[in-house]
């Protein structure tokens, strides 16, 4: 009996801010989908805090969180360039796993931690204090919103040519259910003249 090929596998590019739960979660169900579809994630960064510059309408203490949201993603873009990208999986991991399910404050201490445990740099995090980092990381923020367009946030996924913003899911699916949600948004999210399926959040981030 002849083999079944198996089917290729997709890359699955992923853009994430890592201070956002709602990617956080996104994040956590795409390394789900890998498990049970021909899909491998790559991971890329994008920003909040450049998101959202001069939107003097937010309150301040939305405008507090953006400000503190430049650290983490400096020196993820810092990581990269002196590693590779293959370090922002695990960076994004370590560092998302202390704001999300620690709770801990988004800020130095968490990020000097996740270096630690990865085994970086200490000197990375003096770029979460340094704009030397800043026209990379809009480079990277702009390869992803702008095939999205400025007005969704993070997550955006791109895969075959399809991009889209979300999916917004709490709790992250796994198994199965990973791998349906995963054929249903492909599936939407490339059809001709699709943009939108949306209703009111009626969930805080659950976290598991």
């Amino acid at each position: 009996m002849a083999e079944t090929p198996m089917e290729p596998v997709k890359t699955a590019d992923f853009w994430f801010d890592p201070m956002c739960p709602w990617a956080w979660l996104a994040s956590r169900w795409l390394l789900e989908v890998e498990k049970v579809r021909p899909v491998k994630a790559r991971w890329h960064v994008m920003s909040l805090s450049v998101l959202n510059e001069g939107r003097d309408e937010l309150p301040q203490k939305y405008r507090d969180i953006m400000e503190r949201g430049w650290g983490p993603v400096r020196v993820a873009i810092a990581a990269e360039q002196r590693f590779g990208n293959e370090i922002l999986g695990p960076l994004y991991t370590a560092l998302g796993t202390r704001f999300h399910l620690r709770g801990e404050e988004v800020g130095l201490p968490a990020v000097r931690d996740a270096l630690k445990e990865l085994d970086l740099p200490e000197d990375l995090a003096d770029a979460a204090e340094s704009a030397d980092y800043d026209e990379a990381l809009r480079r990277s923020h702009h390869d992803g919103m702008d095939r999205v367009g400025e007005d969704v946030g993070t997550p955006v996924i791109s895969v075959d040519g399809v991009s889209f913003f979300g999916p917004v899911v709490t709790p992250a699916p796994k198994g199965e259910a990973a791998g349906r949600l995963w054929d249903g948004v492909v599936l939407v999210a490339g059809t001709d003249g699709f943009f939108e399926l949306k209703r009111t959040r009626t969930r805080d981030p659950i976290f598991d």
